[in-house]
């Protein structure tokens, strides 16, 4: 089984927490699966990534706990034949509309003769030849996610749900919110109404549906609508709230000792 799909078997009543890997770095990559996320995106849609660097993430994520994942800018065939040669197991593919582009997704993500992607048996996915029967077997292991960012796509998600080889769904707000016009405004109510909606979609079909949740009041009210999994965080998100709540509290206590000083009636020099 693959691995994504294993640990949201076993993950119980608790969602699974995710984060997204947009800073290209195998460092940062390798220190967000040690924090205790349970799941990690490698992002190639909106990163420099390329493939060198994509590896170089798996082989960081590869020494953590934490399952990895990789977006894939595009549906292109031949770029998914190298993300998996790569040795990614679970791919997401973004902006998915229909059933139609589902089947070709997963048909990317498969050897012959269930799919179409290219033979080869040299590759860090095949530990460079020495694992036994590999082309035989790898079709198994292989997950896909793909992304629900339209209310287009709501409209069809038990069609694209249905599809074989699609083991997840991930809703995306953002792109969601702006495909019906409210850009920027992921929690407002006709934007969750459709989020509702592909919920539902989901569990008729029996497919686990995640969404992404950079806030606690948008973890909690995805959470009430029952996602199966959520990304909590991004590397880079994390970095600049650290970087800007410390750079206020530094600040306020700089502004704290200016008005101190001045009210003890000595002369502040400027910038102080």
């Amino acid at each position: 089984m693959n691995a994504f799909s294993r640990m949201l078997r076993s993950a119980g009543r608790q969602p699974p927490l995710g984060a997204w890997v947009m800073s290209a770095s195998p460092i940062v990559a390798e220190a967000i699966g040690h924090a205790g996320f349970d799941w990690a995106v490698v992002d190639m849609e909106h990163t420099p990534l390329e493939m060198m660097g994509v590896m170089h993430l798996l082989q960081a994520l590869g020494n953590t706990r934490v399952v990895p994942v990789v977006r894939l800018p595009g549906h292109d065939p031949v770029l998914v034949k190298r993300v998996l040669d790569a040795g990614a197991t679970t791919l997401m593919f973004p902006f998915v509309q229909d059933a139609q582009e589902a089947r070709r997704a997963v048909a990317s993500t498969r050897f012959p003769p269930d799919g179409t992607r290219g033979m080869v048996g040299m590759s860090r996915a095949s530990r460079y030849g020495t694992q036994p029967h590999y082309l035989q077997t790898a079709n198994q292991h292989i997950g896909v996610i793909v992304q629900i960012e339209s209310a287009a796509a709501v409209e069809q998600i038990e069609e694209i749900a249905a599809v074989d080889g699609v083991d997840a769904l991930l809703v995306g707000p953002a792109d969601l919110s702006g495909s019906i016009g409210r850009s920027g405004e992921a929690l407002h109510a006709e934007v969750l109404a459709l989020m509702v909606q592909a919920v539902r979609g989901a569990k008729v079909a029996g497919v686990p549906i995640g969404t992404m949740a950079f806030t606690p009041d948008a973890a909690a009210r995805y959470r009430a609508m029952s996602f199966d999994f959520l990304a909590v965080a991004a590397d880079l998100h994390l970095v600049m709230q650290g970087a800007a709540a410390t750079l206020n509290a530094l600040r306020t206590q700089d502004g704290a000792a200016h008005v101190h000083t001045l009210s003890g009636g000595t002369r502040a020099e400027p910038g102080a």
